[in-house]
This record gives structure tokens, sequence and C-alpha cells, in this order.
């Protein structure tokens, strides 16, 4: 990437050593993927993969580096808020699991990719005064080239309800992104009964509106499509059952059904992050 080509030059000569574009926390990567329990469950190894395929094309370097954090029941207000209650969804332990979140990629954490935000020193995103989305980017602890939110499921009746309330979510999360941070914004993967789809199909047209009427945007990336919605409602096969085949969790597609829904999305997404970083 140009810019972090620079600032290493001129952290060399500094007295510090540190660049602040590079990122202070380990394995921060070039592109961050933020999101809900889809990327814990499925997604987050798929963009992986997804976003290794377009390495070198859509505007993104060949050797540009991928980490993924998916959060539980999160959605825009987790990451944007600054009360405790507000941010509960990133910063609680999960009464379970005593975790809530998966990390993938640069940011993985080995054989087991689930973690507890707030703890270790690559997810420090629980600071007073902040909103976890602040914190991400506070005093350079990321500084990815882009970042791409997936995300749709917890903020579902929210947005389809009241296009009011998806204007206030976004103009938060414009607000909480640095100046001129590349961004692009994708809906998460449709769910497998008829009665959500067309929920969730309200909440993605009310939330792609906000976006296009809220001044600075990120690329709005719609993951309900004619294809993706044909793909997952109703079909089993791209969600977990238990062993009479009756599917047991129609909300998170499996890994294998998450990689069917990107490779759909990957012409999008492609174009989007030709969009965002100047790329064709």
């Amino acid at each position: 990437m140009f810019l972090k080509t620079v600032c290493t030059v001129a952290c060399m000569a500094a007295s510090t050593g540190i660049c602040q574009a590079e990122g202070t926390a380990r394995g921060a990567p070039d592109i961050l993927i933020l999101g809900d329990s889809q990327l814990t469950f499925g997604a987050g190894e798929a963009f992986l993969d997804v976003l290794a395929s377009v390495a070198g094309i859509c505007g993104l370097d060949a050797d540009a580096t991928t980490g993924v954090i998916g959060v539980r029941s999160s959605a825009i207000t987790s990451w944007t808020g600054t009360s405790k209650s507000a941010k509960g969804a990133i910063c609680d332990v999960d009464p379970k699991w005593k975790v809530n979140a998966g990390a993938y990629g640069t940011l993985g954490q080995g054989e087991n990719p689930y973690i507890q935000i707030g703890k270790g020193a690559q997810f420090q995103f629980c600071r007073a005064g902040m909103s976890p989305l602040q914190a991400v980017f506070a005093d350079g602890y990321y500084a990815p080239d882009l970042v791409i939110f997936f995300m749709m499921g917890n903020a579902t009746e929210r947005w389809a309800s009241d296009p009011g309330a998806a204007l206030q979510d976004v103009r938060a999360l414009m607000a909480d992104l640095p100046p001129n941070q590349p961004c692009i914004f994708m809906t998460s993967a449709p769910p497998f009964k008829e009665k959500a789809v067309k929920e969730r199909l309200q909440a993605q047209d009310n939330i792609e509106a906000a976006f296009a009427l809220a001044g600075r945007q990120c690329t709005f990336v719609p993951g309900f499509t004619t294809e993706t919605i044909a793909e997952n409602r109703g079909n089993a096969a791209n969600f977990r059952r238990n062993a009479s085949g009756k599917v047991k969790d129609p909300y998170h597609p499996t890994e294998a059904g998450a990689r069917r829904f990107l490779k759909l999305q990957r012409g999008a997404l492609c174009a989007a992050i030709g969009k965002e970083l100047g790329g064709s």
C-alpha cells in the first residue's frame, strides 16, 4: 500500500520507530473485517479465502493481509455506543461460553479462534469514554487500508421498523471512523426461513437508504440479492442440522454455506474494494 510504504520509510528515520499507519496491535491487518456472529460461525474463514482470491486485482495489493473479528450479538449500536450497557455485546463476557468473539487471519489464535474482546493485547476495544469502534482506531492501534463491516441480524427489527433509526446508526458509524477511512458495509447472509428473509429485506432497504442519505459514507453492498436469497432460503444444506436433518440454527450459515454466499458476492465485493481503494 502506497501510504504504508511512505510511512514505513518515515518511521525508519524516527526516533520511536513506531509507525501509526502500520497499526500498533500485533497482527494489525491491511484489511480489517468487523461483524457479528455470522463471522464467528462460518463466514470468518470464508472471507479470508475470497479476499485471497481477489488479491492483486480489484485495487487490492497482492500481499495485503486480512484480519477478521466477529462478535456474537453485535450491531452498529454495539460498536458505536459509549455506555456500559450499549457496549455490552462487545465487552461483556458471555455467561454460557465465557468468550464472545471469533478472530481469524492475522488476528487468529491458532486452532481455537474464540476470544473475549477486552482480553489480550490485540483486542483492547473496551476503553472508558470511547466506543469500541473508536478504540479500534485510537492512537493507531489498528490502521487498516480498508475496513469491511459485515452485519445485520441483531439490528433487523430496529432497521425494518424505523428508517430514522437506520440513519442514526449510519451517522454514528461514520462519526466513529477516522477521517477518509475507506470502508465497505455489507449486510450479512440471508437466513433459512421465509419470514425472517422478508423482515431482513425490509431492514436492508432501510439501511441502504440510510447510507445513501448520509454524507461521508461506506460503499454499500447488499447481502440479500435474488441469487443469495435463492441459495439460502429453504436450503437446509447451508445450515446446521440435528441428527434427523432438521435445521437447528436458521440464522448462521455453515462455513460451506458462507463460502457459497461469498462466491455469489465476489463480483460485488471486488467492485466495492476497487471503488474504495481506487482500483479498477
